[in-house]
């Protein structure tokens, strides 16, 4: 089939998938007035394929096949720092927010291939890349639903009163497996054509209904999503400069004895595979989550350092010194993120990004950005959130008013523009909506810091200190 366009990618969503937003059924999400948006805000994914400056960075080619860069399976670090430019181009095309349709999706192809070749699983290992070369060949767009419902925290799946709080199986036949259960946080869902299914935690003796992993069309029998709102009803362009055309959607998913063919089973009833396959999932994906982080970050320091100009401010030395902190903080997860691919690991022919870099930078952004928010905010100012709508500056009355107290060293125009910007991007819904993103998604602070943890290699730094303080280094 090869690449497919903008507009063949929104004509395959129309397949009768059950969607709910607000309480009703959504028959068509593209033509939905804010599912439409998502829908068409991930549409870029194509649109990068499309554009002759940007064919070389967002294509590959295998044979007489082109196919999206995407699907093109790191095996060194040139690799993976075109994969990192990728993200982070359509993701500033995007107005700062990901697109996720291809993305989240590879990593955890590729994640699935890493495992099941280390681990010697013939059967599932055919399985992934058969499902990979259809979907790299059909160019599709994937979901994957990892974080389950989960109940009680403090008890495993098979201790939870109601065991469908974490996806399971409830019956095999000789054709494939009935699923039942719900993931949270499901990202784009609404508006891709597939769904990967990932387990979210390691399991033990026991959890073995819950340790799975397999794929299925958004538009099988019994699976039902029901959509987020958060960012609902930003329709004012003028205040909403992003999310009036940019929006991404989150679903709880739910299995309701939803049927997978075996081919569409990568694993099953293997506790031992559950947690691998969920760590393996984040090496890859949190290389993506903050290669998609930076256009973020590039809006950040550009508003502050336009807004202190805007106010006449920008020789204060308090915002000189706010200016480089903001610098600072950029800059340096931007190289932690190419550091990240600089030092990668190339096992079995795969390129990972190297896991304790990436944990780095992830937890960099997101330990730092609440700082940064607070800096961009201080060097705004009140009118963030005192400052007139769209349809007080379109009034004839009103604008000559706005326009002579509002005014600074910029014109009321031109400052009021990048005001919006800033409460868009720190203050409104989408600067909640990205608040929130920067503590939870791709995993916690705490998850981060138990992966560097966990993948830091003391043998340097500890036989150093051992040598330097006269100690042999097998003595304790």
């Amino acid at each position: 089939m090869g690449l497919r366009t903008a507009e063949q990618f929104l004509s395959g969503l129309r397949d009768g998938r059950e969607v709910y937003y607000r309480g009703q059924r959504v028959r068509d999400v593209t033509g939905h007035p804010e599912l439409g948006v998502a829908a068409r805000h991930a549409a870029i994914d194509f649109q990068l394929a499309e554009d002759p400056k940007l064919q070389q960075l967002a294509t590959r080619r295998e044979g007489n096949a082109v196919y999206s860069t995407y699907y093109h399976v790191p095996r060194c670090t040139q690799d993976l720092l075109d994969r990192s430019k990728l993200i982070e181009t359509g993701t500033a095309l995007g107005g700062t927010l990901v697109l996720l349709i291809k993305e989240i999706g590879t990593d955890a192809l590729f994640a699935l291939m890493r495992l099941l070749a280390r681990a010697g699983e013939t059967q599932g290992l055919e399985r992934v890349r058969t499902l990979y070369r259809r979907y790299r060949d059909g160019d599709l767009a994937l979901a994957v639903a990892q974080t389950d419902a989960k109940g009680d925290r403090s008890k495993r799946p098979s201790e939870q009163a109601d065991p469908d709080l974490n996806v399971r199986v409830v019956e095999k036949r000789s054709d494939g497996m009935i699923v039942r259960g719900a993931k949270v946080h499901t990202s784009c869902s609404p508006y891709v054509d597939e769904i990967i299914v990932l387990p979210s935690r390691s399991m033990s003796a026991g959890d073995e209904p819950w340790s799975l992993a397999f794929a299925v069309p958004v538009h099988s029998p019994g699976l039902r999503l029901y959509a987020s709102d958060f960012l609902h009803g930003t329709d004012d362009p003028f205040t909403r400069p992003i999310s009036t055309k940019h929006k991404m959607i989150e679903t709880l998913t739910v299995f309701e004895d939803v049927f997978v063919p075996w081919e569409r089973v990568f694993f099953h009833d293997r506790p031992d595979l559950a947690g691998s396959a969920a760590l393996g999932f984040v090496e890859y994906h949190r290389f993506t989550a903050v290669s998609y982080k930076l256009p973020l970050l590039d809006a950040l320091v550009g508003s502050a350092i336009s807004i202190a100009q805007a106010n006449g401010i920008e020789r204060a030395g308090h915002v000189r010194d706010k200016l480089t902190w903001l610098a600072g903080y950029a800059e340096t997860v931007r190289a932690l993120v190419e550091l990240a691919a600089l030092r990668c690991e190339i096992v079995d022919g795969f390129a990972c990004p190297h896991v304790f870099t990436t944990n780095l930078a992830k937890w960099t952004f997101a330990r730092d950005f609440h700082r940064a928010i607070e800096i961009v905010q201080d060097l705004a100012g009140g009118l963030l959130v005192t400052g007139p709508s769209g349809a007080d500056w379109n009034s004839s009355e009103v604008r000559p008013v706005l326009e002579k107290y509002l005014r600074a060293a910029w014109p009321a125009e031109r400052r009021l523009a990048m005001l919006n910007l800033i409460s868009e991007l720190t203050t409104r819904l989408y600067g909640g909506y990205q608040a929130v993103l920067a503590v939870h998604a791709e995993g916690s602070l705490e998850a981060e810091k138990m992966a560097m943890l966990r993948s830091y290699d003391p043998k340097r730094a500890q036989g150093l200190a051992m040598r330097l303080a006269g100690l042999a280094s097998d003595e304790k």
